[in-house]
């Protein structure tokens, strides 16, 4: 079995939270992977491990009442940017826009390190669904 590259690892994570099938992030994620969010402002939240950092990506993913659109992708190497907008509701400014810098190692997400344009807090899906 061949090692998936960064590129091709960038490509499924992507199709995660586009198509919103959590699915496309199983056997993406590292067992040690760190996951600095960009929420809650202004320091984020830090998830270590695997089984951590694919349920909190897997809940963001499977969140049908959110949009994420990666804009580019620049790969490097084993780094990776994107670079992205993310819609959590239907009004003009319930977006915002922000960068993912990723490490990848042996075809698998060892860092991921979110970034954000907010002036505050942008509310995540469990407070906007009442739960």
């Amino acid at each position: 079995m061949s090692v998936r590259t960064t590129t091709e690892v960038m490509d499924l994570f992507n199709r995660a939270f586009i198509d919103h099938e959590a699915g496309f992030l199983t056997d993406l994620i590292a067992e040690d992977c760190v996951m600095e969010s960009v929420q809650p402002a202004p320091r984020g939240e830090r998830v270590v491990g695997r089984e951590a950092c694919e349920a909190w990506w897997g809940a963001l993913a499977e969140d049908r009442t959110t949009q994420f659109t990666p804009h580019e992708v620049i790969v490097a190497g084993d780094r990776a940017t994107i670079m992205w907008t993310y819609r959590f509701g239907d009004g003009p400014d319930q977006w915002v826009s922000g960068v993912n810098v990723m490490r990848v190692s042996d075809g698998r997400i060892t860092e991921a390190l979110g970034f954000s344009k907010t002036a505050g807090e942008v509310p995540l899906a469990s407070e906007t669904d009442g739960g």
